[in-house]
């Protein structure tokens, strides 16, 4: 069987290049499913600390460029709490930016990661993500 490719006639090279995108369009991403921690601690300024921290880091990995999605799960019988799509190729590397993170950190969130190939646009979402937004969580 012979499988015809198309050239994309949108193609911007220099795009691609800065996003890092291989022929496809495509990059890898560390996919970080957030889950409840061991530590169930009831000191509620200690959690509270920690959470203002993860706030705080999640905004400066935006910042740098390192974190691309994040967001909180609704709530569910999986212990799942949240997600971040980290702009990293290495689990080791995505395991160092989590050490950054005051809430995993203290154990009251567990990281569960895994390689994830997606869209090398996927970052492209964030300059308008920045402009629909009225209240800073």
């Amino acid at each position: 069987m012979v499988v015809s490719q198309e050239s994309n006639p949108n193609y911007d090279s220099a795009l691609a290049e800065k996003l890092g995108a291989d022929d496809y369009g495509m990059k890898t991403y560390v996919f970080v499913l957030l889950k409840s921690g061991e530590n169930k601690s009831e000191d509620q300024d200690a959690r509270s600390a920690a959470f203002a921290g993860h706030m705080k880091n999640i905004n400066h990995l935006v910042k740098e460029e390192k974190l691309l999605v994040a967001g909180p799960m609704l709530k569910n019988d999986k212990d799942y709490r949240g997600i971040f799509i980290l702009n990293v190729n290495s689990i080791e590397e995505a395991e160092e930016l989590m050490l950054t993170d005051p809430a995993i950190a203290a154990g009251y969130l567990y990281p569960d990661m895994t390689l994830w190939y997606g869209s090398a646009a996927l970052g492209e979402y964030l300059e308008a993500s920045d402009k629909v937004w009225k209240i800073n969580p």
